[in-house]
């Protein structure tokens, strides 16, 4: 809450909570997100809904219930292949074949400047890049954000 409170009042019609989702209405965010701490919808909630889903049964059985959801985890950078036990490549283009990857889909799990090409090209709505981005910047070390701006700039420009 006290990020939130920091966080200038225009920003946040942006932003989705995953947890604490009295919040929502306290600060009039854009919504809130299901995920396995928090799979039910508050009561007489209206509004913004998003989820996280980790097989293609799921996202066939969630994805029209949805504004977007996320698919995850994709990517494993620790296996050979760099693909999560969740989904392979092949499995991955088959759902794309099917159209079940589309405009509402978000990838999610260890996406990266490496694998986005992929991500794009399977006709993801968009990726959730976190590692790739956060670990450039140590907040006890670093002193700007050149390297992190510069890092999403890239990223932004290869999902365009």
């Amino acid at each position: 809450e006290r990020l939130l409170s920091l966080i200038p009042e225009n920003y946040h019609k942006n932003i989705v909570v995953h947890d604490h989702f009295y919040l929502k209405g306290e600060y009039g965010l854009k919504g809130i997100h299901l995920n396995a701490r928090n799979t039910q919808l508050p009561h007489n909630y209206k509004g913004h809904i998003s989820c996280s889903c980790q097989s293609a049964d799921e996202l066939r059985e969630r994805v029209r219930s949805f504004d977007y959801v996320f698919l995850s985890p994709l990517f494993d950078a620790t296996r050979e292949d760099g693909f999560s036990e969740n989904f392979s490549a092949r499995m991955l283009n088959e759902m794309a074949e099917k159209k079940l990857i589309g405009r509402k889909v978000m990838a999610f799990g260890n996406v990266d400047a490496d694998n986005l090409p992929l991500v794009k090209s399977l006709g993801f709505g968009g990726a959730v890049i976190l590692g790739d981005l956060w670990n450039r910047f140590n907040m006890h070390t670093n002193r700007d954000y050149k390297d992190l701006i510069t890092h999403f700039r890239k990223l932004r420009r290869m999902a365009e």
